[in-house]
């Protein structure tokens, strides 16, 4: 596959755009390795940060055609939530929230000096649902839409965007019993989480891209292999790698950008995420 020089990138056109799933308050936590079982180990330094695959997904998106995105999340109402929401407001996301009586999820994610992480998750993940007072009506009118989790019924009321991709941690269970026939799976193929097995896959979609970091990553049906892109800088974080990339191909398959280009963006955000603390 070709690789696109940055000033190539940063050429999409104006979208309406909208990503669906989860958010979490994360605190990142710097260390010189990721303990071994039994170990201690100590912090450099830490800060926290509203993330998770849908947050991240969405402010790369938004990054990318220069447009506020719209998340259509849950969150607790909790202190949590609430920087949750002040925050992703200020990276320019335009969110659309089920308020729910139940904690925020937090994250924990340790950092070590070669950039690889360790993340353990606190909590029940919350998702927004079909039944969630939330303006699913619109979505027909959407250009991309992104999903990293809702029920079976939020994808189907998605399918009526132009392009709908999702993730596999949207739920394989759910994937399957929605029906629906998705324009794009995006995933890992490495983090078991993640890892789905293409024949498995009913119905199909278009494509499904399984990513596997620095070794590129798997189009399918094809089956053709693209290679990863080098980051500018130094590599020091990993964290959200997979979501920018998801995401930025999300929204360059919406701008109907052909997919061997779609992937090069994809592969370029990704890459950058890794030059710093945080996905963002």
């Amino acid at each position: 596959m070709k690789n696109y020089a940055p000033t190539e990138i940063f050429k999409l056109p104006k979208l309406k755009l909208a990503v669906i799933g989860h958010i979490e308050w994360v605190t990142f936590l710097k260390v010189d390795q990721l303990p071994l079982a039994g170990e201690i180990s100590h912090a450099k330094d830490s800060f926290e940060e509203a993330a998770g695959g849908a947050a991240v997904a969405a402010v790369q998106m938004a990054r990318l055609i220069n447009e506020p995105v719209d998340l259509i999340t849950s969150l607790g109402k909790d202190t949590y939530g609430e920087k949750c929401y002040e925050r992703l407001t200020k990276l320019g996301l335009n969110l659309k929230v089920a308020w729910r009586e139940k904690p925020t999820r937090k994250g924990i994610s340790l950092i070590s000096k070669d950039g690889e992480r360790a993340i353990t998750v606190i909590g029940e993940r919350l998702q927004p649902i079909a039944s969630d007072d939330l303006p699913w009506s619109n979505l027909k009118n959407y250009d991309g839409i992104f999903i990293t989790a809702t029920d079976e019924e939020g994808i189907r009321l998605a399918s009526k965007a132009k392009f709908v991709a999702a993730t596999p941690r949207t739920g394989k269970t759910t994937l399957r019993n929605s029906k629906v026939k998705l324009n794009a799976l995006i995933g890992s193929g490495l983090d078991p989480g993640e890892k789905i097995n293409y024949e498995d896959l009913v119905p199909k979609p278009d494509i499904y891209i399984a990513t596997e970091g620095r070794s590129g990553g798997i189009v399918y049906p094809k089956r053709n292999k693209y290679k990863s892109i080098k980051p500018s800088s130094q590599e020091i974080d990993s964290y959200g790698c997979g979501d920018c990339f998801a995401g930025a191909v999300t929204a360059a398959l919406s701008a109907k950008v052909n997919l061997e280009k779609a992937i090069n963006i994809g592969a370029y955000c990704g890459a950058e995420c890794s030059t710093h603390y945080g996905p963002y």
